[in-house]
């Protein structure tokens, strides 16, 4: 995931079914004691990304009678053009599969649609899974490398050919349809799946997506399940019978806290300038006409 910004830069209905799984399980009197909080918190958090990355029967059946939300193609191409602008300052994101460079951000390289990073895992998941349906691609003779530099923002082995090998790829259609089917794998469905059993319409939708891509879909201390987990203590979800403003308020500031405190400097307007205009506005379904601004820059969806 690209967490483009680290750099220097001048109504669904409520779903009350969801609840029960913000909740750490109690143990029964014939259990284990009680987890210290720190593993309790895990846990919390394991079932969170577990129930948004895996079909569970009571699970789809609410989801399918919900409207389509950030799913619907028109929204989900929308939801797109809006990371868009946060991740490579344009609305053209089909024009970023190509796209590669090193941020100096401490991720190695940034590459494709949605910033897949060779330091943030992403990256390698994304030729590996490539590369097992098309073998001889122009990739694979990376990923002794790209395994290698996994969790680091090193180049060994990968310079000075791999960002040539990358753009030529791009090229390929293959290789873009295996872009979107990652991006939609490890971040869309997720983040969107999630936020429909929070309760959460369209621009809650988006606004899980957008932190998932920034922050990383993970567990720990900087991941997207952390985020939530500190908002849902500031404020009810709307599947336990909390507002949905005030909800995703919280959560807007508890992101917005945690990219501050990361690096001091972050620009922060994917938040201030657009997700929180939106909401600000009552905009809870994300329609259209959109206006907002990213970096300074001035972006229009008609």
């Amino acid at each position: 995931m690209r967490r483009t910004g680290i750099l220097l830069f001048a109504a669904a209905p409520v779903v009350i079914a969801a609840a029960a799984y913000f909740l750490v399980p109690t143990d029964s009197a014939e259990g284990p004691a009680e987890p210290p909080a720190a593993t309790a918190q895990q846990s919390t958090r394991q079932e969170a990304k577990n129930r948004a990355e895996q079909e569970r029967s009571a699970d789809d059946k609410l989801i399918a009678s919900l409207p389509p939300g950030l799913a619907d193609p028109a929204k989900k191409e929308l939801a797109q053009q809006l990371v868009s602008t946060a991740e490579n300052s344009t609305l053209n994101w089909r024009d970023t599969y190509g796209y590669i460079e090193d941020l100096d951000d401490g991720q190695g390289y940034t590459a494709g649609v949605i910033g897949f990073c060779t330091g943030t895992h992403d990256l390698l998941a994304l030729v590996e899974r490539y590369t097992a349906d098309h073998p001889d691609n122009g990739l694979a003779e990376y990923l002794p490398a790209l395994r290698a530099v996994d969790g680091t923002d090193s180049h060994e082995g990968l310079d000075p050919g791999f960002t040539a090998a990358w753009k030529a790829e791009s090229e390929v259609t293959a290789f873009r349809e295996a872009q979107l089917a990652e991006r939609d794998r490890a971040y869309f469905d997720p983040a969107v799946r999630l936020a429909k059993l929070d309760g959460l319409g369209t621009l809650g939708q988006f606004v899980y997506y957008d932190a998932m891509v920034f922050h990383g879909p993970g567990i720990d201390e900087d991941g997207f399940y952390v985020l939530r987990e500190r908002a849902l203590r500031k404020a009810e979800s709307p599947s336990q019978g909390g507002s949905e403003k005030a909800y995703l308020d919280a959560f807007l500031d508890v992101r917005r806290t945690a990219m501050r405190e990361k690096r001091p400097n972050t620009d922060t307007t994917r938040i201030d300038t657009a997700q929180r205009r939106f909401l600000s506005d009552g905009n809870l379904q994300l329609r259209t006409p959109l206006r907002w601004q990213v970096y300074g820059e001035t972006y229009r969806v008609p």
